[in-house]
């Protein structure tokens, strides 16, 4: 989908074909003009009935082809079926194939009955549909990518697109630094494109995909072989497991075939989830108890990197923003955006524990020299009392570091 924000001159995006492309591509006539055979059902496995019920019905066909929605005796009943069994579904809903039913055609084809509808080159198909014409745009380019980054035959993945055809659509949209977001990750094949432009101009192209862990089922036909793999990689049966690998697997071959690039091919995984934050909801009746269960504010479950992405999100930080972590008194003590946000999660901080966790921070911040202010953020319930607290924060500010949060 291409959008606008001004008003675009009606046919901006159309290509006339030429006569003799017509002649190739348009072999059938009748009085309606030149035309060819497409087949109606939808020749994509990810669409059948199990999630386009409104498509799947049947056609009635007699034995000269013509086709009907109404069932008669002796007529050959015909439903979007694949060789297989898979049940498919129709590109056209029942509405539409009633008004539109001249349009359509049925042949028998290895003892099997099919429906076509007429395309007309007159009609709405006199547009080119693609002037992307390379082969290795086309699907099954697509899949051959995705087998051989999984070394394998089996098909772990129904019909990923092609990375080259979005390498190609990204080198042609944006610019070295530009993020671009697909929502419906799939096989990760944006991703996958990102880093393969980024390798070939040298650009700094960031993407974020998303993925619904969608489980994957052994006992499906269509979904076994991707069960079986997630097994053989010890990862859980879903979807997004197989995004993840896929971009791994990918970094590690560009960077095997051009040791020399530069460019960052890690990525990070983020799951949604509630906040580290325990809500406060105050019992009126029992504010005791409340009081006394809100002491630990941080949930129980939850470790120290879901708390420093929670504060990145808190404080408008960049979640791809470097994180370097240096070891204090036996305190892990996390250095974001260099050295912006200075943050120790620690659980437990004595009194003899604060100068040198102290002095040591203090140390780094100086080797970091950040441009900005910083802020050093705590966990509040570590500290062994408020003396403790009170000298951590002293020495600091002797050395400017004046902003101290506690969580």
């Amino acid at each position: 989908m291409i959008y606008s924000k001004r008003p675009l001159p009606k046919g901006a995006f159309a290509i006339a074909k030429e006569d003799d492309q017509i002649e190739a591509e348009y072999p059938e006539e009748d009085d309606g003009g030149k035309y060819r055979l497409l087949e109606l059902r939808n020749t994509h496995r990810e669409f059948g009935k199990h999630n386009r019920k409104n498509l799947f019905y049947p056609f009635y066909v007699n034995d000269d082809g013509e086709v009907f929605l109404e069932k008669e005796e002796g007529f050959h009943k015909v439903t979007p079926l694949w060789d297989d069994g898979f049940e498919g579904c129709w590109t056209w809903d029942s509405n539409k194939a009633k008004k539109d039913g001249d349009f359509l055609f049925a042949k028998e084809v290895y003892g099997r009955w099919k429906i076509y509808r007429k395309s007309y080159a007159n009609g709405a198909d006199r547009m080119l549909k693609t002037i992307l014409l390379d082969k290795s745009y086309y699907t099954e380019r697509g899949q051959k990518v995705f087998n051989a980054l999984f070394g394998t035959k089996a098909k772990l993945f129904q019909s990923p697109k092609s990375p080259y055809l979005l390498a190609q659509l990204f080198q042609t949209v944006t610019s070295d630094s530009d993020l671009i977001l697909d929502f419906f990750a799939g096989s990760g094949t944006a991703g996958h494109a990102v880093l393969e432009q980024n390798q070939s101009d040298e650009g700094t192209r960031r993407y974020i995909l998303v993925q619904l862990p969608e489980p994957l089922d052994p006992e499906n036909k269509e979904q076994k072989n991707s069960a079986t793999f997630c097994d053989k990689i010890s990862k859980p049966r879903n979807i997004a497991e197989l995004t993840k690998e896929r971009l791994r697997r990918a970094a590690r071959k560009i960077k095997d075939e051009n040791p020399l690039f530069p460019g960052d091919l890690g990525f990070r995984v983020f799951k949604l989830d509630s906040s580290n934050i325990n809500t406060w909801e105050p019992d009126r009746n029992d504010l005791e108890t409340t009081l006394f269960n809100s002491v630990e504010h941080l949930k129980a479950d939850r470790g120290e990197a879901d708390i420093l992405y929670e504060l990145l999100l808190k404080l408008g930080l960049d979640l791809c923003v470097p994180i370097e972590k240096r070891t204090f008194a036996g305190k892990e003590v996390h250095s974001v955006g260099g050295g912006v946000l200075l943050v120790c999660l620690a659980t437990h901080i004595t009194r003899d524990e604060v100068e040198p966790l102290a002095q040591g921070i203090v140390a780094w911040h100086k080797e970091l020299a950040p441009a900005g202010e910083t802020t050093s953020v705590f966990r509040d319930s570590a500290f062994a009392d408020d003396v403790a607290k009170t000298n951590l924060a002293a020495i600091l500010q002797q050395h400017g570091l004046e902003i101290i949060r506690s969580l």
